[in-house]
């Protein structure tokens, strides 16, 4: 399968405040959602999970699987420097 790369990766921090992740394509975006997430539940998680199913599919581009992961993590408080 040939990875889908996000045009700009996506810092996140899933577990420890001064470990950053850096997420660079769909499959970077499905692992931290599937293994690394701090919450287990949210709409957004799952909205994400299934834009990245879509993207790896062929249905959507990878900036769609991207602009949800970065709404999950929005959700999750694990994108350093937001203020939420």
């Amino acid at each position: 399968m040939r990875t889908k790369r996000f045009r700009k990766p996506v810092i996140v921090q899933p577990g420890r405040i001064d470990r950053d992740r850096v997420v660079a394509s769909v499959s970077d975006a499905a692992e931290v959602l599937l293994k690394d997430w701090p919450r287990p539940e949210g709409k957004s998680r799952r909205a994400a999970i299934e834009a990245c199913l879509a993207v790896i599919r062929g249905e959507k581009p990878p900036r769609i699987a991207r602009q949800a992961f970065i709404a999950a993590a929005k959700e999750a408080r694990i994108l350093p420097g937001e203020e939420i």
